[in-house]
């Protein structure tokens, strides 16, 4: 069914504010006690990778999520690299993940030496279909004393990595029971979804280290950075150590006992964090009522419609969706093509991983429910601040 981009445009407008020249996607709100930290860091010259802001940063993302522990980091992507490494990812291990993801859940397997591997997503949480991945590991794994091993290729598949797409909860439980039945691990790419909840209980809880990003697009911002988060304490304490080099603490003596990662978040970033998780339940609050204001606008627009929480979940509406009813590349074009011209930023959904050059070659699943999304999903402003 064909819909009216007139109609969608003028929507949109009857959301966003009146008479500003650009609404972006996704723009940072500083408006606590960003400046005052961040002085402050300036002032007192801590401003690399030690400093009262990183601990307290950790802590207050600990408290929020509910887990045992938090270890701030560089960005998502590090935090994710670690998070592997630590669940025992080993060379040429596959790693279950979407196709409908971003780039660098991907990236961070292959710095593993390890091999993406493709599944399908459903539309009702836009995340990992359980259903469907269950039947296809039935047919193509086997369950041996060494793990789930993929039939077609002899490698083994190690681990799952759900991915809470643009905020939405995944469907965890049965996915926690198809990481029992195969002997999976899962790590929860919760990149995307700080402030949301599945069941009542905050993302990242399920898998066994879980990440975060706080990219300057992100609900919360430390300019560039991330956190590992986990249950388990002596691996969040060994994430901890790996993620500063692996340095064995000494007033002046340099020893390191592993091979470590420079990925410490600099107190200055962390600052900036702490002043930002301060003021994120107001964040969380603005943004359900932005969500809740466009899924009444588009209402009545036939042929599109507005995509909200999943059942039995609580989400941070991060980026806020529209979901064509039926594939028409043509009518999507248009309307980005016309939102963007009128000075409101929309952009389609990422393109499929198995696409990219790099990895096309990687172990896949039937996509259709994928490739179905992909071209009919456009994401619309979701900043705090509208």
């Amino acid at each position: 069914m064909e819909f009216d981009v007139v109609a969608v445009v003028k929507a949109l407008k009857s959301v966003c504010p009146a008479g500003k020249e650009f609404v972006g996607l996704h723009e940072p709100c500083f408006s606590g006690n960003e400046w005052a930290y961040v002085k402050e860091c300036i002032d007192t010259v801590w401003v690399s990778s030690v400093g009262k802001y990183v601990d307290r940063f950790e802590e207050m993302i600990a408290d929020f999520t509910g887990v045992k522990k938090a270890v701030a980091v560089v960005n998502g992507t590090a935090a994710l690299h670690i998070a592997l490494m630590l669940a025992g990812v080993e060379k040429d291990d596959e790693i279950v993940m979407p196709a409908l993801t971003f780039v660098a859940t991907a990236n961070a397997v292959s710095y593993c030496n390890a091999v993406p591997h493709f599944v399908d997503s459903e539309e009702r949480t836009l995340g990992i279909d359980p259903l469907k991945l269950k039947d296809y590991l039935k047919g193509a794994t086997i369950v041996s004393p060494d793990g789930c091993i993929n039939k077609s290729t002899g490698r083994r598949i190690k681990a799952v990595i759900p991915m809470h797409t643009f905020g939405h909860p995944v469907d965890l439980d049965p996915l926690m029971d198809i990481c029992n039945e195969y002997k999976l691990e899962m790590i929860e790419d919760a990149a995307e979804s700080l402030g949301s909840y599945y069941k009542g209980v905050h993302t990242g809880n399920w898998g066994k280290l879980s990440i975060l990003s706080f990219n300057g697009n992100k609900t919360i911002t430390t300019g560039g950075g991330g956190a590992i988060i986990t249950n388990d304490e002596s691996l969040g304490k060994l994430a901890k150590h790996l993620t500063t080099t692996a340095k064995i603490p000494h007033r002046w003596d340099y020893r390191h006992d592993y091979v470590g990662y420079n990925y410490r978040l600099p107190n200055i970033n962390a600052a900036l964090g702490c002043a930002q998780m301060e003021q994120l339940p107001g964040f969380l609050k603005k943004k359900r009522d932005l969500a809740a204001r466009y899924n009444q606008a588009f209402q009545n627009i036939k042929g599109i419609k507005f995509f909200t929480e999943p059942p039995e979940s609580k989400s941070n509406y991060w980026l806020n969706v529209l979901l064509l009813n039926e594939v028409d590349l043509e009518q999507r074009n248009k309307l980005l093509d016309k939102t963007n011209n009128n000075g409101i930023m929309t952009r389609p959904a990422w393109t499929l991983l198995h696409k990219l050059a790099m990895f096309k070659d990687c172990p896949r699943m039937d996509l259709s429910c994928a490739e179905n999304l992909e071209m009919r999903l456009i994401n619309i402003p979701s900043s705090a601040t509208l």
